[in-house]
């Protein structure tokens, strides 16, 4: 796995606790300390966020990122070979 892909995966699983901590205090509203770990989660997603726009370019449509042509850096699903995407 390239540092590209285990970044990607750190941005995953940080947006997965977010949702889940959200599901939470819709049962649990008055839970400050699920409260607190929510802030803490939506700032190091944008933080990792942020890191990787910076290096790869824009994650989406969404994307406060400014380059223009950043979508068109590599790979294409076409040029990733089997045993890469792991």
């Amino acid at each position: 796995m390239n540092e590209q892909q285990k970044l990607m995966r750190q941005i995953y699983a940080v947006q997965f606790s977010i949702w889940e901590l959200h599901i939470f205090l819709d049962t649990h509203p008055n839970d400050a300390a699920a409260y607190k770990k929510l802030e803490e989660n939506l700032a190091l997603a944008k933080k990792l966020t942020a890191q990787y726009e910076d290096t790869y370019g824009a994650m989406g449509q969404k994307s406060d990122c400014t380059s223009r042509w950043s979508w068109i850096q590599g790979p294409w699903p076409w040029e990733i070979k089997k045993g890469d995407e792991d």
